[in-house]
């Protein structure tokens, strides 16, 4: 990968072309080619879902559309969300009204840049990657709450301060169950989280935080049985009441973009990433986080919907002490150990 940059940076230098050229260039293929995987991936993933949710509630899902096991009513769909009006409130704030889906949307997609899909298949290795990660997926409830507040409709309002309240209930539990394969490592950096997981995955030494990253995860990503900020039946559909078109569509494609990065980021951590034998590391690495995604998906169409104050007692009175306590133990170990 690094004789390929330099070759290309090479070409352009022999042009005399000035150096921020070609890592402009760099960045916006880079883009694109994240977006693409993204847009394909969200796609494959609704898709997915709707036949999981079928099989478990005895049906078949989609069937006609593209032929076999209806496999295009995920493009039909999106073809619909494009092309029908998109409606502004009268009385919502215009401009943060159409700002709050790209602030969702960028902050679960700037997260991919740390994601280590092979060896040398890495947008950045920052050497605080696992920082950079709680800190941008901290930002999607900004863009909830701008969503909610510029709606000018009280129940996107009670919907977006649901998200924030679980968000901070959430984001500490998830942290601290991090924190122990981090002091395993003894460094920030993706690859090297996953290159420590060479003997063994620290799915089993941490096995504890494991589980409390997932239950925070479900939650961060405001699925079943964790859907308070929407509540449906509550709520109409909670922060996004107001939004249709393709800006409803780019909700749903940040909540789907977001379920992947955070299954991506508990491979790394905790299932070694692209460690695996016989097949190549990209698609190791893609069987476990589709395996994490159906978990989630399957967790969905099987519990009921948690009410307020359970949400916040899981998160505050089990999880987090849970999280400390697994804290605390793998230090102990490491300091018995030397």
């Amino acid at each position: 990968m690094e004789k390929l940059l330099e070759r290309f940076y090479g070409a352009f230098a022999a042009l005399g072309v000035p150096s921020v050229v070609p890592q402009i260039t760099l960045m916006v293929a880079v883009a694109i080619a994240m977006t693409l995987f993204i847009s394909v991936s969200v796609m494959f993933m609704i898709w997915w879902e709707r036949k999981i949710s079928a099989h478990i509630q005895v049906r078949y899902g989609p069937m006609r559309v593209g032929g076999w096991h209806g496999w295009a009513q995920s493009i039909a769909d999106g073809i619909k969300l494009l092309i029908k009006e998109d409606i502004i409130p009268a009385g919502a704030d215009k401009f943060v009204f159409a700002l709050a889906p790209i602030v969702v949307f960028a902050a679960a997609f700037a997260a991919y840049v740390i994601i280590p899909f092979g060896p040398n298949l890495i947008v950045r290795d920052l050497n605080i990657g696992v920082l950079f990660y709680i800190s941008i997926s901290s930002l999607t409830v900004v863009g909830i709450i701008m969503a909610g507040w510029s709606s000018n409709n009280k129940y996107s309002v009670l919907g977006a301060l649901r998200s924030a309240a679980q968000a901070v209930s959430y984001e500490v539990p998830l942290v601290v169950s991090i924190l122990g394969v981090i002091m395993m490592v003894g460094s920030l950096s993706m690859v090297k989280i996953v290159e420590a997981q060479q003997g063994m995955w620290f799915i089993i030494p941490q096995f504890v935080g494991f589980l409390i990253y997932l239950t925070a995860a479900i939650a961060e990503c405001n699925r079943l049985p964790f859907d308070i900020p929407e509540a449906e039946s509550e709520l109409v559909a909670g922060f996004h009441v107001e939004y249709s078109g393709m800006r409803f569509a780019i909700f749903f494609l940040a909540e789907y973009a977001n379920m992947f990065m955070v299954s991506a980021i508990a491979t790394t951590l905790f299932l070694g990433g692209w460690r695996g034998p016989l097949l190549p590391p990209w698609l190791w690495f893609l069987i476990k986080t589709y395996f994490l995604i159906f978990i989630m998906m399957w967790l969905r169409w099987t519990l009921a919907r948690l009410r307020v104050d359970q949400l916040m007692n899981l998160g505050w009175k089990y999880l987090l002490p849970l999280a400390f306590l697994n804290m605390g133990i793998t230090g102990l170990v490491l300091v018995l150990r030397g």
